[in-house]
């Protein structure tokens, strides 16, 4: 958006929409908006800054990326966009000091979300956001307020561009500080809400705007008249990619693949449609300026094929692999269609702008076309080195290509700014005085612009790998190398000691099938690493206490930390033993549940009763792991890490010798899982192992012994795992189980509530202070819908105790148990003398009761562990007369 400006009216316009009205000229307000570039040219230069300081800064890429898009791209666009709407709806100029405070709060805004994420403050982030938000809503409304009661002309659903725009940069916002603050939720959430924000903001908030613009900038550039079908098409277009925009993002943010890949179409339908009549806009004679031409035409096929290819990876694959996907097409979107975009626009207007007449303009125009196919060619060729999966140096090659290319443009742009400079007169035009201030900082925003988009995508290590200060004073004491090793969600050695000013080289290896990386506090970080792979962090001297962890949610508060601590001593190293202190538990969000209060309208208990074993004795089964948000307790929904949608996942039940079939399908996007069966003896070497997002294992098993068996989520850590959901019940009839009139089957566990994985809930499992125990997942389900059956009726409850940490005392009031089975034996038979009150498992282990009831009543279902019972895990049978 910075390149269109000041630019002429569209060729055959007669309406005239595209040219500015006289009191832009004549008032100062365009010259007025050209300073205000200086901070466009700020964001750049720290840009600029970020890049250079990769290897020091473990967020510098992301820095620069964010200071090139949400500080100067934002601020370009607020400026120009409420440009052009009032030139296009022939509107009044608005109240230029609202525009102004508009934009100081928008910029303070960003460098409070810079700062705030940088530094880690959600509170700072956070206020930041809403800043924001608020500035490009008040935006948004002076966009709608111009076009109220105007003519406009042709080009007047240009406006709509802008102010969908602007409403993909306020959600883009508020997705953004979701992110940042932790209000992403678990990894699931954490993927769909960042592919959400990145579409909402690279498709909407900066490909919305400049889609628009070109509708107006192409057939000015090929000298033609607009087609007269233009107009209508423009509308077709944004309702195409607009409402496929929303429905991708929506979606993406709900974790929902296949409307997203609808959404997407749309939008692809859209640019396929503008590029369509922006290609019938070709005439056969010579364009005024063909490398602004041809330029313009690559940037839209970057696009397009950036759109395409993302749309068939999403539909293709999980949304844990699209964020892969649109990672790898950053250097696309940026270079091959902002980038472009950016040159093809500055080629075609700088001769407007900046000549004195047609000769000289003709003279300025084949100075920048210079070489322009062998330039086009380069910076094309390195965008497709850049993106294609290419091995080893070729992507960099790329990306270097292109910068060359780019540099050879600012080589013909410079001569041509300061000739110009040189030669432009005090009094040249309306506002003339001020025009060479305002040239030279256009001109200074263009050499930054095209240098912060190609540095922002040149290689380096996005995380950084060593840190400055490591290397400065490294001579002031020795020098030390400690090998780290990440696996089994924990760093070995949890606890480095050395002594005062001694330099630390850290040799991170991840030996894990899980991704880990490693940052240290107030230092260097490593990039994701897969298995096998090793970065070297140097932390230079060491003088203080410090703390390294994996940043993956929920990994540092299972105990993925290590602590470097300064002794006067010897240095030692601890593998064993310390694993680092546990985090400080965060106030959690949720009370304890009122367990008095009712359950929402709609919903339904868990059905305890049992059936029978199905006949046969091959039982295939196929359980999807996924994370899905249930009521477990009253009016508290909380999302749970589940196989088959439900906490405790499906009880399978068989006889002695069944062979189980079962195919685990994971369909979490954000991580792998696993599963473990107690009922059966095999290696679990393969069978265990954790499967990532998309795939299937089938893990086939013969019960051999009887008994009431867990199964669970195999996948580290599993106390998160098992705590957030993931277990159930194998049950194998003994041989000659005699026949009853009921049976039921209860799991008992601990429930957790918060953000599963984040530190204030983690914290309270490894400290086991769960929040409620539950029978069957819900807290106090059986006293609000009571078990039912009839007096003289016997039933058998079969009970498995989940934990993750603590068993159960089952225990009927009113009842006394004449049959106990636990954990494969039968400790109480019928017709003894004896009887049992309580069948006491601890975790993981299983068995059965049995009982007649005598007459009609209410026998409340306790755990006898009173904290327990009194905390959700008890329940009622209701027994009819």
């Amino acid at each position: 958006m910075t390149a269109v400006v000041g630019g002429p009216a569209p060729a055959g316009d007669a309406s005239g929409a595209g040219r500015y009205p006289s009191r832009f000229r004549a008032s100062g307000v365009k010259a007025r908006h050209l300073r205000a570039h200086v901070l466009v040219v700020a964001w750049l230069g720290l840009a600029l800054a970020a890049v250079a300081a990769q290897e020091a800064l473990p967020v510098a890429r992301w820095l620069a990326v964010h200071m090139f898009l949400l500080g100067a791209v934002t601020t370009a666009v607020l400026i120009w966009s409420e440009h052009f709407a009032v030139a296009l709806l022939h509107a009044k100029v608005p109240d230029e000091r609202w525009s102004t405070a508009r934009l100081v709060t928008a910029n303070l805004a960003v460098a409070g979300l810079l700062v705030g994420v940088w530094a880690a403050r959600p509170l700072l982030t956070a206020v930041a956001a809403v800043a924001l938000a608020a500035a490009a809503t008040a935006h948004l409304v002076v966009l709608v307020r111009l076009g109220r009661g105007t003519l406009g002309g042709r080009l007047k659903p240009i406006v709509s561009y802008y102010r969908a725009a602007t409403a993909a940069l306020i959600a883009g916002t508020v997705l953004g500080a979701l992110l940042a603050t932790g209000g992403a939720g678990g990894p699931d959430r954490y993927a769909g809400l960042r592919l959400a924000h990145l579409h909402v903001t690279l498709l909407g908030w900066i490909g919305l705007p400049v889609l628009g613009t070109l509708f107006m900038l192409w057939p000015t550039v090929l000298g033609v008249r607009m087609k007269d079908r233009t107009t209508k098409v423009s509308r077709r277009v944004l309702r195409l990619a607009g409402g496929g925009l929303v429905t991708a993002v929506t979606a993406l943010a709900l974790g929902r693949r296949w409307p997203a890949v609808a959404g997407l179409a749309l939008y692809l339908a859209g640019v396929a449609l503008a590029a369509h009549l922006f290609a019938r806009t070709v005439r056969r004679s010579r364009p005024v300026s063909a490398a602004a031409a041809w330029t313009l035409a690559a940037a839209t096929g970057w696009l397009t094929v950036a759109v395409a290819t993302d749309l068939v990876r999403l539909a293709t694959g999980p949304l844990a692999a699209a964020q892969t996907a649109i990672d790898a097409l950053l250097p696309v979107l940026l270079v091959g269609f902002v980038a472009q975009v950016l040159f093809g626009a500055l080629t075609y207007l700088l001769p407007v702008v900046l000549s004195t007449g047609p000769r000289d303009r003709a003279a300025v125009r084949a100075r920048l076309e210079r070489g322009w196919q062998a330039r086009a060619v380069a910076l094309n060729t390195g965008v497709a080195l850049a993106a294609l999966p290419l091995p080893g140096p070729v992507p960099t090659a790329g990306l270097l290509l292109a910068a060359l290319s780019g540099g050879a443009f600012l080589a013909l742009v410079a001569p041509v700014l300061v000739r110009s400079g040189k030669g432009l007169p005090a009094d040249a035009g309306p506002g003339g005085a001020s025009r060479r201030p305002a040239l030279w900082g256009t001109a200074a925003g263009v050499v930054l612009t095209v240098l912060a988009v190609l540095a922002a995508n040149s290689g380096g290590d996005p995380a950084g790998g060593t840190n400055a200060a490591g290397t400065a004073g490294a001579g002031d004491g020795a020098t030390r190398t400690v090998a780290v090793t990440m696996a089994d969600m924990r760093i070995r050695p949890a606890r480095v000691e050395v002594a005062a000013g001694t330099s630390l080289r850290l040799e991170v290896t991840n030996d894990d099938a899980q991704r880990h990386d490693l940052e240290v506090e107030d230092g260097p970080a490593t990039p994701m690493l897969a298995k096998g792979d090793t970065r070297v962090l140097d932390l230079g001297p060491v003088t203080r206490d410090r703390q390294a962890w994996c940043t993956l949610p929920g990994h540092r508060a299972a105990g993925m930390t290590m602590d470097i601590v300064v002794k006067d001593g010897t240095a030692t190293d601890t593998a064993g033993g310390h694993q680092g202190h546990a985090p400080a538990a965060a106030p959690d969000d949720h009370g304890a549940p009122d367990l008095s209060a009712d359950y929402s309208a709609g919903w339904r208990p868990r059905d305890a009763t049992l059936a029978p074993a199905p006949g046969g004795t091959l039982h295939r089964v196929e359980l999807h792991a996924a994370h899905t948000t249930v009521e477990v307790a009253p009016g508290v929904r909380q999302q749970m890490w589940t196989f088959g949608g439900t906490a405790p996942g499906p009880t399978l039940r068989g006889k002695v010798g069944d062979v189980f079939e079962v195919t685990l399908v994971n369909d979490d996007p954000g991580m792998g899982h696993g599963i473990d069966f107690h009922a059966g003896s095999l290696a679990p070497d393969r069978p265990m192992r954790t499967i990532g997002s998309g795939e299937r294992l089938v893990y086939r098993f013969r019960a051999e012994r009887a008994g009431a068996w867990l199964y669970h989520c195999s996948t580290a850590p599993m106390l998160q795992h098992m705590g957030n959901g993931m277990y159930g019940a194998v049950v194998i009839d003994p041989p000659g189980l005699a026949k009853v009139d009921r049976e039921y089957v209860l799991v008992s566990s601990a429930l957790y509530l918060g953000t599963p994985g984040s530190t204030a809930q983690v914290a309270k499992m490894r400290q086991n202070t769960p929040d409620a125990w539950v029978f069957n997942g819900m807290a106090n389900q059986y006293a609000q819908q009571p078990l039912r059956l009839r007096a003289g009726e016997r039933a058998r409850f079969w009970v498995v105790a989940a934990g993750p940490a603590d068993g159960v005392a089952f225990h009927v009031v009113g009842t006394v148990f004449d049959t106990v089975y636990k954990e494969g034996a039968y400790l109480l038979e019928p017709g003894g003398a004896g009887g049992a009150q309580v069948l006491d498992l601890a975790a993981a282990q299983g068995g059965f009761v049995e009982t007649t009831f005598p007459e009609a009543g209410h026998y409340p279902f306790v755990d006898h562990d009173m904290r327990h019972a009194e905390a959700g895990a008890h329940g009622m049978v209701e027994v009819g007369g």
